[in-house]
């Protein structure tokens, strides 16, 4: 994700005036969707001064530049981008369909909306598209910790990935050399190396920089990070939450316990106040995602650009195996109700493949990430990625925690990461928190 457009989309508001679910119903009350027709799967479309329309994620607005610019040389065809915010994305998917409205013929959509996109009818179903096209499309290239995650629901698939978002803790090597201190391994060492680092710097610099930001793809990040540090997971493989299991609860206490040894203050703390804090060397630690290795190397916008260091998340409790999680994470799915869905099918596998994921990878300023096995082979990867290379491949090619992603998952997790922050402020205790989300993802 790119850091500039992640501020617009901030500035923009985080928080739907109403929930997705919500929307879907009562625009489906107030009207079903107007189909165009299935795609034909075999068809070969004539894309030369074809007009596609794409609804886009703001901070994904660099990387889908170039997959406009390429598709348009290859195939003639011109590619509208419509980029909006990140949280709007699910939202104004179902309501172009449900609406009948059919402006776009591309969605960009975050993962963990997919089953609201399916359930609001917003998606074309692909499976067939992807059997036909595999020599192509080559899912088998696929991370498998991304594939179904960003596609699958309901057993049929209903977009392609576009791009993979994990995080690393980075750090800063002159600060952890001034204070004496080592790279955290678990997440108790995290706490003592904030602590130390914050009581000796006398203000002038934090141990580490929290993101609180009440919003799922803030906060929630932070809490995702301890969680699957602790060996936690947000539902069991049925479906069921775990929010009251022991590993939850545990990894809800380590981030409550950073709190004061934090740059001021959390809970107000999201991409504007985190990225310069810690690229001006004000925060000794931050868990980020890994484009953080770009801008940190980057003389123009770093202070740190021969101190900065990468390390796996911190582990936790029991648990001795260091992993990461799938914070944020998009795929491209084609209008259920385009009016060239064949041509939109087209975009979403170019966009999807091996060439244009690489070139997008090598490309500074993107904030691509790889959805591709062939990627992180790729030298443009790691020459993009630099040091941090071989800890973001090894997070991909593991077991990452993903987040839910069945109908009214947003909404639930707006709910836990409401609940966190009235933790955070010391108004419940980590269990009081996690005991009242569970409550209402139950009864979801």
């Amino acid at each position: 994700m790119n850091p500039t457009s992640r501020r617009v989309f901030l500035r923009n508001g985080i928080v739907l005036g109403a929930s997705v679910t919500g929307l879907s119903a009562l625009l489906a009350a107030c009207g079903g969707s107007d189909s165009s027709g299935a795609l034909d799967v075999a068809a070969t479309p004539e894309l030369e001064g074809e007009t596609i329309k794409v609804l886009v994620n703001q901070p994904n607005l660099g990387a889908w530049k170039i997959v406009a610019a390429e598709f348009e040389k290859e195939t003639g065809a011109k590619v509208e981008l419509s980029p909006i915010p990140y949280d709007k994305l699910t939202s104004q998917a179902i309501r172009d369909v449900q609406s009948g409205a059919g402006e776009f013929d591309v969605f960009q959509y975050w993962y963990v909306g997919l089953g609201d996109l399916v359930e609001g009818g917003a998606l074309e179903d692909l499976t067939d598209y992807i059997d036909e096209h595999e020599d192509e499309i080559k899912p088998d290239d696929y991370l498998a910790s991304i594939y179904d995650p960003y596609t699958l629901m309901d057993g049929r698939r209903w977009g392609l990935p576009f791009d993979g978002d994990t995080f690393l803790l980075f750090y800063n090597r002159r600060l952890f050399d001034r204070f004496g201190v080592q790279p955290p391994t678990t997440w108790d060492e995290y706490a003592q190396v904030a602590r130390t680092i914050t009581q000796e710097g006398g203000g002038d610099v934090y141990g580490a920089i929290v993101m609180g930001q009440q919003v799922p793809i803030i906060l929630g990040c932070s809490y995702a990070d301890r969680l699957v540090g602790f060996g936690g997971r947000f539902v069991d493989e049925s479906g069921t939450p775990q929010l009251t299991s022991p590993e939850a609860i545990a990894a809800a206490e380590a981030l409550f316990a950073v709190g004061p040894d934090a740059l001021p203050t959390p809970l107000q703390t999201g991409f504007d106040q985190a990225i310069p804090a810690f690229l001006n060397g004000q925060g000794a630690m931050i868990e980020f995602w890994t484009d953080m290795s770009v801008m940190a190397s980057n003389p123009e916008q770093s202070k740190i650009v021969d101190d900065w260091a990468a390390v796996k998340l911190p582990v936790g409790g029991s648990n001795t195996v260091h992993g990461t999680a799938l914070n944020a994470g998009f795929g491209a799915g084609v209008s259920a109700i385009s009016k060239r869905k064949e041509a939109a099918a087209a975009l979403v596998k170019f966009q999807s493949s091996p060439a244009v994921q690489e070139k997008i990878i090598g490309e500074f300023g993107t904030g691509g990430d790889p959805i591709r096995t062939s990627t992180l082979q790729s030298a443009a990867f790691k020459e993009t990625f630099g040091q941090a290379a071989p800890d973001v491949a090894a997070g991909l090619e593991g077991s990452p925690l993903v987040w839910p992603n069945t109908a009214g998952a947003v909404d639930r997790l707006q709910t836990l990461v409401d609940e966190l922050a009235l933790g955070i402020q010391g108004q419940q205790s980590a269990q009081q928190a996690l005991e009242k989300a569970q409550a209402v993802w139950e009864r979801a």
